[in-house]
């Protein structure tokens, strides 16, 4: 039997009512919000002995809101991985990562100001990577940190989240005012840093092969932009492009996923 403990995290009375009682509630009520959820993430890893065996995960309140997923969905589909899994996804939002060369493209696209602060962070911790070009397909873009992982992956996860960490915390240069400043967002302006963080475990991914992934089908999971739905099957060729161009390294690749693209998105947003 596989031994997991997921979490999900509460600010309130009211998320604590809605939480899913297959899952361990995670108290950050009054507790940094400006952080969201990597603060209690970020105490719960400092503050425990953890089980090198098992899977931990951190699930936000509007975890079955965004993937329809119950807890007892997540653990029959852990149930199922190989025992070498090192992460585990559940991630929503299949289009979103279709649509843009990477998850850091896409989060830069609603959110403007945060390109700046997310290229310079990730030449800070990943210098070899260029983020304009980096390629992320369905195989490593995670959205909403909506993953499990054993304790090696987030032991690692949370040195390169410290650095993002300190840099905000200490407050006293530009990137860090970059980072604390805000983005808009449905629910209110909020700082760039929580939308790095959630993009750093596709970062890891996408660039340190070595990690043992599985993911819940995101075909199967909501996605994100209206009309989306209707380009199903061409979004599954514009990650089939994006998985080739990188199999390969041959740029007509990623030639052919921009022109489809290019045609996906005008027929996403042509009046009805």
């Amino acid at each position: 039997m596989v031994n997991a403990h997921i979490y999900q995290i509460f600010y309130s009375d009211q998320t604590r009512s809605t939480l899913d009682k297959g899952f361990i509630p995670l108290d950050n009520v009054g507790q940094r919000p400006d952080w969201r959820e990597y603060w209690p993430i970020r105490n719960f890893l400092l503050n425990n002995t953890l089980d090198d065996a098992a899977f931990y995960g951190f699930l936000s309140p509007k975890f079955a809101a965004k993937t329809n997923l119950e807890a007892s969905d997540v653990h029959a589909f852990l149930a199922t991985v190989p025992e070498s899994t090192d992460i585990v996804s559940f991630s929503p939002f299949f289009d979103a990562g279709a649509l843009f060369t990477n998850v850091f493209l896409q989060g830069a696209q609603g959110h403007p100001n945060a390109w700046g602060p997310f290229e310079e962070v990730v030449r800070l911790i990943k210098p070899d990577v260029g983020l304009s070009t980096l390629i992320m397909d369905s195989s490593n873009s995670v959205y909403c940190n909506y993953f499990v992982a054993k304790p090696r992956f987030w032991r690692h996860w949370l040195s390169l989240a410290e650095t993002i960490f300190a840099i905000a915390e200490a407050n006293g240069t530009p990137l860090a005012f970059a980072l604390n400043g805000a983005a808009r967002h449905a629910q209110g302006d909020t700082p760039v840093k929580t939308f790095l963080i959630e993009r750093l475990v596709s970062l890891i991914l996408a660039t340190e092969k070595h990690w043992q992934f599985a993911s819940f089908n995101p075909l199967q999971l909501p996605l994100v932009y209206p009309g989306a739905a209707q380009a199903a099957q061409e979004l599954v060729m514009l990650d089939a492009l994006k998985r080739a161009a990188v199999g390969s390294g041959r740029a007509e690749y990623m030639t052919v996923w921009s022109q489809l693209r290019e045609r996906v998105v005008a027929s996403m947003t042509a009046p009805r």
